[in-house]
């Protein structure tokens, strides 16, 4: 394998087409730690860090090790263990909550940070980053001396990290975690020969695959390619793994992915200008007046800022930093895409009663967190004139703000004949989901229960109609019935003991009409006597 100190061909490093795409991988070896360490404020062996430290995540068997300090590895915790088995081994060994969800972001602001060595690139979930830095190398006078920046830039940051460069993903990647650090591979001809010698694990495959192929014998990538060779050997693995769809489960599709003769989709991380307006007050604030008439500015403001981006926000952050320190945050998510600044004040306003400005507030920040195209219309000149807020986007943010985020929905049908399946609920202006097919129902109930409640029935015959019911302690004599409407349960999704329903409309003595259902038939073999429910009421 060809290190840092090999000389590049001189077509590499020259303006131009180029024959290879040409990857970096680098491999951020510790990032939960280091990140949870730079939350500390902590020096690399200092303070807390020097101290046996693992990071936690809790499971159904107790405290589980996601990741551990140096001195804590030293001490013999490590990844996947339970935190008794490493408290056995180091009684002294401390423990702090993991954290996957701010891994994820954190390493997704990395990606962002990584474009300063190419023109785009993505994240390698859980603790990567890949870069594309082909026909970009000469811009800092080599790959040798792009991988010793990318070194030094991230150790600024106090952040571990081993890289590699090759002309596929899977070869920098497989060279960044198994193969000698700030690694350079030069021709995909020579990746086979030049990575015969790592452990199949470089080929990015599932635990479970690993185990099957170290019981056939196959530990190295070179066993692997020699299998190749032979077409017997590609069938008889080509046999075993067909069925395997996902890409890590599947050593033949990781290899050809290796070799770079299949092509590998990656997913670039596109930077989102968040628009942002703020103020910062010569003289802090403290009545609710004067932070009204700050909200009403800063509204107008995103209002511009939004029209120049061609968007409407759908989410705006309203951020309040008190002279004390304390910052004060409100969340407001609206319906539809807007960008009406009496809008957006007017909803705002209803959130900030409970604000409590201590010894003043000296700075005010809006930011649209999440912001869709909306096109520049046309205002008709009557309806201008007419006060703003008469929309059903106005109306429904109004109710959200004033009921809560879940409070307003709306039922949209849903492909199932089912009945307590057939709608779903969402958010009110969200489009339908399409069509699953035209159903065609019998007459339904005009209202459902939440739950369908179970009767005591009283029939002619062990398969007939209902004669009587006892329902909420009264009983009901039936008078006129219509039925039965068999529904079958959905077998893709259930048991293969569920049961069939019959279900009657009935009409009582008292003219009042219910939607009963028998659950399955005598002899059906999936339980014993069937039982009845109460499920609507017809009108």
């Amino acid at each position: 394998m060809t290190g840092t100190n090999s000389s590049p061909p001189p077509s590499r490093t020259t303006i131009g087409p180029v024959a290879h795409r040409r990857i970096l991988s680098v491999w951020l070896s510790r990032l939960a730690i280091d990140r949870w360490r730079l939350a500390s404020g902590l020096a690399p062996g200092e303070g807390a860090d020097a101290e046996p430290t693992a990071l936690i995540i809790e499971t159904a068997h107790g405290p589980r090790i996601e990741a551990a300090n140096p001195a804590g590895l030293a001490a013999g915790a490590r990844s996947g263990m339970m935190l008794a088995d490493a408290r056995a081994l180091c009684p002294s060994l401390k423990v702090s909550p993991s954290d996957p969800a701010g891994d994820h972001d954190f390493l997704e602001k990395l990606a962002l940070w990584a474009l300063r060595w190419g023109p785009w690139s993505a994240m390698d979930a859980p603790d990567g980053v890949l870069v594309d830095v082909t026909a970009v190398a000469h811009l800092f006078g080599g790959e040798e001396k792009l991988l010793a920046d990318a070194k030094a830039k991230f150790a600024a940051r106090g952040l571990a990290a081993r890289m590699a460069i090759a002309p596929t993903a899977g070869a920098a990647w497989a060279m960044a975690h198994y193969g000698p650090d700030a690694a350079i591979l030069w021709r995909q001809d020579d990746i086979a020969s030049r990575l015969a010698d790592l452990p199949v694990a470089a080929l990015r495959l599932d635990q479970d695959v690993l185990s099957v192929l170290r019981r056939l014998g196959l530990k190295r990538i070179g066993d692997l390619t020699d299998r190749f060779e032979e077409s017997a050997g590609r069938d008889a693995l080509h046999r075993r793994f067909r069925n395997r769809k996902s890409p890590g489960a599947n050593p033949l599709v990781r290899l050809d992915q290796l070799l770079g003769q299949v092509p590998e989709p990656l997913l670039p991380v596109i930077p989102q200008e968040m628009p942002l307006v703020q103020r910062r007050l010569m003289e802090p604030i403290r009545h609710r007046d004067l932070l009204d008439q700050v909200l009403v500015d800063l509204a107008a403001d995103m209002a511009r800022e939004l029209e120049g981006l061609g968007q409407g926000a759908r989410r705006l952050d309203l951020g309040m930093w008190r002279v004390d320190g304390e910052v004060i945050i409100r969340r407001l998510e609206l319906a539809a895409a807007t960008r009406e600044a009496g809008h957006i004040a007017r909803l705002f306003g209803a959130k900030l009663d409970d604000i409590d400005a201590g010894f003043g507030i000296e700075c005010v920040r809006l930011r649209a967190s999440w912001a869709e195209p909306l096109a520049l219309a046309q205002a008709d000149i009557e309806s201008a004139a007419e006060e703003h807020g008469t929309s059903l986007a106005a109306c429904i943010d109004r109710l959200t703000v004033r009921l809560g985020p879940d409070a307003v929905r709306k039922p949209v049908l849903h492909a199932s004949h089912i009945p307590e399946r057939a709608q779903r609920w969402q958010r009110p202006l969200v489009p339908e989901p399409p069509s699953q097919g035209e159903l065609a129902f019998h007459a339904r109930p005009l209202k459902l229960l939440d739950r369908a409640e179970k009767i005591a029935v009283l029939y002619a015959t062990p398969d007939g109609y209902p004669q009587r019911f006892r329902w909420r302690g009264n009983v009901h004599e039936v008078v006129r019935v219509e039925g039965p409407e068999r529904i079958a349960p959905e077998w893709w999704r259930e048991k293969g003991t569920a049961r069939l329903r019959d279900y009657y409309r009935i009409e009582d003595g008292d003219g009042r009409r219910y939607w009963i259902y028998r659950l399955g038939i005598i002899g059906d073999g999936r339980g014993g006597m069937p039982d009845w429910f109460l499920q609507g009421l017809c009108a």
